[in-house]
């Protein structure tokens, strides 16, 4: 299975994956890396993979800074 982008966000705007607004919650890393290209300019980047909860949902992705405070979101496909 391969990580896509899906989307770039300025910190702390708020974006959701499955409802879960990424900022609202303490990001637990996993110790899992990921490499990925930056899809606006083609950079390789390393990113760590992340999970947040609430009480229904476990939300996995992966996250890095493209530049500072430009966060790349990549989630499985």
């Amino acid at each position: 299975m391969e990580w896509k982008h899906l989307t770039t966000v300025v910190d702390g705007n708020g974006f959701s994956i499955d409802g879960l607004n990424i900022w609202d919650y303490d990001w637990k890393a996993t110790g899992e890396k990921i490499n990925v290209k930056d899809p606006l300019y083609g950079q390789e980047y390393t990113m760590d993979i992340y999970e947040i909860a609430n009480e229904n949902v476990i939300v996995r992705f992966a996250a890095g800074e493209f530049s500072n405070c430009i966060w790349g979101i990549y989630v499985k496909d």
